[in-house]
């Protein structure tokens, strides 16, 4: 290789060297580079260099050369003349104490690259891009206009709170148990009967006997003649029955005419509460340009998969941790609205523990924007067609979150705050499915117009 060659190098990529070196001190002096005179960026291989010689002396020592002045080797080194002749540079620069031994290895370099954008990462925190603060802003205006937190446009049917929900349920066993207490009523009216008359009869025995001595034995039977007809107390009690069983199954045909719509009695209420709930969500959803691009059959699988996920975040801001309740303006619910609307409590249980859990997490209005994003963007919905595109779309969410959380939280507060959203995101994908089911059980127990077509169509499993 030519000297020439060698001292026009130009270094491939920055060295982590560079990054090693000290800094210059703020003294308004100026540093010179000790092998040329230039101005120096700090000490390189333990010497005041510029940058210039800093990456010569460092080829050179990697690949070395038999340098030959072609002067008599005792060329002055200038920033001028410093590529004239590189025997006489490099000598300069062993002089004045640069150590071959300083230069670290290609393995060491990256090492120290790694660790150096750590560091950077740690001390420069992340902050938003104009695009991600743009595209937050976009979901805050959408959510904005499309959360009712005083639930001030719900129109409803009342709710009726006084029955016991679990009634329904042993509505069955009751019957039987009724039933049963009848038939030992009947039992015991016929036992007292019986013992009263005989206890009646053993009473005037001997009087009896008397009169029998008297009549010549005529009577002998009178006392048997009292005791009340067996027979007659039998069909006493079958027409009782049969008039129980003629008037339960009136009300069974009472029930199946219309009475069976009062079985849940929160139903139509939370039906109601329901329908509003995802009303909001499809605006919302429709108030973004990235949604609106979608073809229409993945907005529709996209917004049928989240739906339910999406409606237990924005009921999430309004829970109230102490009591255990929901405050929706002046309406107030509590787990037991859903049990008396037929939902159970292998459902009821883990969600109730969602809504702590997320809840103790005390989330920002906007960060549970971006959780409603991330839900309504899965590409892994049924039906979703696009999955590259929705993929992306969710993907640049989540890191903007992650950098929402990073830039605008302290330390404490963002402490596995990140992790800890996804993981409820996860758990109420658990709970979607069962959610489905449940709300068709109660549909199939009690038809007819408790529940709005749009709710059916959201849990329905066409595409």
């Amino acid at each position: 290789m030519s000297k020439e060659n060698l001292s026009d190098w130009p270094p491939s990529q920055t060295s982590a060297e560079e990054e090693e070196e000290e800094e210059e001190e703020d003294d308004g002096e100026p540093k010179v580079c000790q092998v040329c005179g230039d101005r120096a960026t700090g000490y390189h291989f333990n010497a005041m260099t510029c940058e210039g010689c800093k990456g010569f002396f460092r080829r050179a020592m990697k690949h070395p050369t038999k340098f030959c002045c072609p002067w008599q080797g005792v060329c002055v080194i200038t920033k001028n003349n410093r590529r004239q002749c590189q025997a006489c540079r490099l000598h300069k620069c062993q002089s004045i104490g640069m150590l071959k031994e300083l230069i670290m290895s290609k393995e060491a370099v990256e090492k120290r690259r790694s660790q150096i954008r750590r560091n950077r990462m740690v001390e420069e925190p992340p902050v938003l891009s104009p695009q991600q603060e743009a595209v937050i802003q976009e979901l805050f205006n959408a959510h904005e206009k499309t959360f009712d937190i005083t639930f001030s446009h719900f129109q409803f049917r009342p709710i009726d709170r006084d029955l016991n929900p679990m009634s329904v349920w042993n509505q069955t066993a009751s019957g039987q148990s009724e039933k049963q207490t009848r038939r030992m009523d009947n039992l015991s009216s016929y036992s007292t009967s019986t013992s009263t008359s005989f206890s009646s009869s053993s009473c005037s025995l001997e009087d009896e006997k008397e009169e029998d001595r008297s009549d010549g034995g005529k009577n002998t039977n009178t006392v048997f003649t009292t005791l009340p007809d067996v027979a007659d107390l039998t069909t006493d009690m079958e027409e009782e029955k049969k008039e129980e069983e003629e008037k339960e199954k009136e009300k069974e045909e009472d029930r199946s005419d219309g009475e069976k719509n009062t079985v849940f009695t929160t139903l139509p209420h939370i039906a109601d509460l329901t329908t509003y709930m995802i009303q909001n969500i499809i605006n919302f959803a429709k108030g973004l340009p990235s949604f609106r691009a979608l073809a229409i059959d993945d907005q529709i699988s996209l917004l049928k998969g989240a739906m339910f996920e999406m409606m237990q975040i924005r009921f999430n801001m309004m829970f109230n941790v102490k009591t255990g309740i929901w405050e929706c303006g002046p309406l107030t619910y509590c787990m037991d609205d859903a049990v008396r609307a037929g939902f159970q409590r292998h459902l009821l249980d883990p969600l109730m523990q969602f809504h702590y859990t997320l809840r103790n997490l005390q989330l920002q209005e906007v960060e549970y924007v971006l959780m409603q994003a991330i839900s309504l963007f899965s590409p892994d919905r049924p039906g979703v067609i696009h999955h590259g595109v929705i993929d992306s779309l969710q993907e640049n969410l989540a890191i903007a979150l992650k950098v929402h959380i990073d830039s605008k939280r302290a330390k404490p507060e963002k402490h596995l705050l990140y992790p800890k959203i996804l993981a409820c995101l996860t758990e109420m994908r658990t709970m979607n499915e069962e959610y489905t089911k449940q709300v068709l059980q109660i549909q199939d127990i009690q038809p007819g117009n408790s529940f709005d077509p749009l709710i059916l169509e959201v849990v329905s499993k066409d595409p």
